[in-house]
């Protein structure tokens, strides 16, 4: 008998929890880090924090791809797919990557000539450095995360299996992520998946782009297993069709308008 499959089932929403869990070690144990941020040294000191914060994402993506691999494991089961398969544990984030993530964090923090300077360059000291560790707040938690995504994502191309995977987006995401999510489980076509549909998704994250702080998730789904919207996925893919299907090339800006002013109206935290 087929089953159903949502980005709202019990399973997923433990995985969501999961992952939780695991940002907030990862953050704190981030933040444990800031002392090796010397302001008064930030060229001596910096690159050792760089250092020992790639470290950390090496550690954490570890457990991200376990994670994800579990919960592959568990999907596949519940579809009552016949015949093993060993889930691949994507790896983590090169160094190279990280460190440039971190740098890109931390560019405002190096002094500048007053005309050569931005707004944010010119803010005192402190402002500055608390303003670079929330991006690498976003830029690391990002990182770790893909690990498990990336994760799901290969096991799917490469379990004969899997069909698809789709987008689990979170309540009141962004736009992007809930016009994404409410296209469902067609994301093995890799035109389907909206690459090129908004720049601020910097790079390839293995099809599927992800922002900071992105809570989004890929779900799997199985031969004979159909995929259900959740009731939240179900009002964004309405207010698609309502409102921007059919303007090629203008789909995302009219849908980030009319979600907006969907979600004034409503409830917070409706969708």
């Amino acid at each position: 008998m087929a089953s159903t499959t949502s980005d709202s089932s019990a399973s997923v929403t433990r995985w969501r929890q999961a992952q939780f869990g695991l940002t907030t070690l990862l953050l704190r144990d981030l933040r444990g880090l800031r002392r090796l941020i010397n302001p008064a040294r930030l060229q001596a000191t910096v690159p050792a924090w760089i250092e020992a914060v790639a470290a950390l994402v090496a550690r954490y993506s570890e457990v991200a791809a376990t994670l994800a691999a579990d919960f592959y494991d568990g999907e596949r089961e519940a579809a009552g797919m016949p015949g093993p398969f060993t889930v691949p544990l994507a790896d983590g984030p090169p160094d190279e990557q990280t460190s440039n993530s971190l740098r890109w964090a931390t560019k405002d923090l190096w002094p500048r000539a007053e005309g050569e300077a931005t707004v944010a360059q010119l803010e005192p000291l402190d402002r500055r450095l608390e303003a670079a560790m929330s991006k690498a707040d976003g830029a690391v938690e990002r990182l770790v995360l893909n690990a498990g995504r990336e994760t799901v994502q290969d096991a799917v191309r490469q379990d004969r299996g899997a069909v698809a995977y789709a987008r689990a987006a979170a309540l009141s995401c962004c736009s992007f992520c809930a016009l994404m999510s409410s296209r469902g489980a067609i994301y093995k076509d890799r035109g389907a998946v909206g690459e090129d549909a908004n720049e601020q998704f910097i790079g390839n994250d293995s099809v599927i782009k992800y922002h900071n702080f992105c809570r989004c998730q890929p779900i799997p789904v199985f031969r004979g297993q159909s995929f259900e919207l959740s009731p939240k996925a179900r009002e964004w893919d309405r207010i698609y069709r309502e409102f921007a299907q059919g303007h090629p090339g203008q789909q995302l800006r009219l849908f980030r308008a009319a979600l907006a002013e969907q979600r004034a109206q409503a409830d917070p935290g409706s969708f």
